[in-house]
């Protein structure tokens, strides 16, 4: 469809000449006469740019542009004069003009204007989308009294200063707390930016925080901004903050109580203004009494404790949360919508998610592409959603595990199977199951090198 440019000038003989170059160029034209015809013009038909004339009769150029950035604050208006001044020209860019340009009009000038500013407007529509998208993914569903209570608390801490703590289960949600701490806050126009503790190896992590000087070691051949670098004026979350060494703790603890650090290798020291949300899955008094986290770093950080509560606590908005993934799915796959008969519904509410949200997210994209047709029944749902099935497999796996000796045997024998089961909910694809976990997909690949896993599938 042809993009609409709205021709303001009283002077008919330039009317016609842009009327004629425009349209030669694919663009569809309007015309107006003055600045009331103009804002009538606008109102009515809405064009994708307007090319005003500065010196008209009844309503003047100026005067034009600051009604329609009244009406219209997104619309694009360049300027055109042949009497204009430096002046002019600078009160019209502030009263929101694109650009600016002088008659007699160039040809060339012109037609790269209007291109360069449709362009801008379109990133700036492209922008707009995509914010909408990012805040609808990490949109918190639900209306139970918990996620209630837990909505209320964000917004009563977000436009405060003070460091949170959020801890939960996996798959609660603990970076959309987060995110709407952020975006509630007064730094939401700045950085929100992330970092998985627990997913970037030790002797890493400190590059990745706080950067790293050029030469620092193998491999640093230029410097490099950290997180805290790139959060300055925003917000840092760092998830699973339990599992950062004791010597990064005690980096992280200078950060928060001086606002300064240097960078790997470095000798200056570097101030930031940056405000920190933790998130972890773990007991950090447990893990203070067990040496593995610094208690002040603790205190610093637990100013505001949210706790996230798991699925099984809020049964009430698996429907609401169903009804979210359906559509976002059938969206993002492209297909037609799809629903879930009631008693489908019934059986997901009945089961206690122990992956919490993010099984069901993926328990739903799995049946939005796997169902062929509209309607997705009770017997197209996984085994042990529909009956005792998932209470049968627990037995047997633990039956299993009786030989092991240790802990850490389990650990890591639940690990092996909880990646196996993964890997066959997302097809073997290594990207989608690791971003379904939440793990890098270099550390997948080692896990699954280390467990003996076969991926010929």
């Amino acid at each position: 469809m042809a993009q609409t440019i709205l021709i303001v000038d009283d002077e008919e003989s330039i009317r016609t000449s842009l009327v004629g170059i425009l349209e030669d160029e694919g663009y569809r034209t309007l015309l107006a006469v003055d600045g009331v015809e103009a804002l009538e013009s606008v109102q009515r038909d809405l064009p994708d740019l307007v090319l005003l004339d500065i010196w008209m009769p009844r309503l003047d150029g100026l005067e034009t542009l600051q009604k329609l950035r009244e009406i219209h604050p997104s619309l694009t208006v360049v300027m055109m004069s042949g009497h204009g001044t430096i002046e002019t020209a600078v009160r019209s860019t502030k009263l929101g003009a694109y650009d600016f340009v002088e008659k007699p009009l160039s040809l060339e000038k012109l037609l790269l204007t209007i291109q360069n500013a449709l362009g801008m407007q379109r990133l700036r529509e492209e922008n707009e989308t995509l914010r909408d998208a990012v805040l609808q993914g990490h949109e918190m569903v639900g209306a139970s009294p918990a996620l209630n209570t837990l909505r209320d608390q964000i917004r009563l801490v977000a436009p405060t200063t003070a460091s949170v703590l959020i801890t939960g289960e996996n798959g609660t949600g603990k970076e959309l707390v987060a995110r709407s701490i952020h975006h509630f806050s007064n730094r939401q126009s700045k950085p929100f930016v992330e970092i998985n503790c627990a997913a970037i190896p030790d002797e890493l992590i400190e590059s990745e925080l706080f950067g790293h000087e050029r030469g620092a070691f193998t491999g640093a051949v230029a410097q490099k901004k950290g997180k805290f670098d790139l959060a300055d004026g925003g917000t840092i979350f760092l998830d699973e903050i339990g599992d950062m060494s004791l010597k990064t703790q005690a980096k992280v603890l200078r950060i928060l109580q001086e606002r300064k650090f240097e960078r790997v290798g470095g000798t200056r020291t570097i101030e930031v203004d940056v405000r920190v949300v933790a998130a972890t899955n773990k007991v950090l008094e447990e893990e203070i009494k067990n040496g593995t986290f610094r208690d002040d770093l603790y205190y610093r950080l637990n100013v505001v404790p949210f706790r996230v509560p798991p699925l099984r606590e809020r049964k009430e908005d698996v429907p609401q949360l169903v009804e979210y993934f359906l559509e976002r799915f059938c969206r993002k796959e492209g297909r037609e919508r799809k629903q879930l008969v009631p008693e489908a519904v019934d059986a997901l509410q009945q089961y206690d998610w122990p992956g919490n949200v993010r099984e069901l997210k993926n328990i739903m994209e799995r049946l939005v592409i796997m169902t062929p047709g509209r309607t997705i029944s009770t017997d197209q749902l996984p085994d042990y959603l529909r009956g005792d099935t998932h209470r049968v497999d627990a037995g047997t796996r633990i039956d299993g595990m009786m030989g092991l000796t240790s802990l850490r045997e389990a650990r890591e024998e639940f690990e092996r199977e909880f990646i196996l089961q993964k890997l066959e909910d997302f097809g073997w694809n290594i990207s989608r199951t690791a971003e379904s976990i939440e793990l890098e997909r270099s550390n997948l690949h080692r896990k699954i090198k280390s467990y003996g896993i076969d991926l010929k599938k």
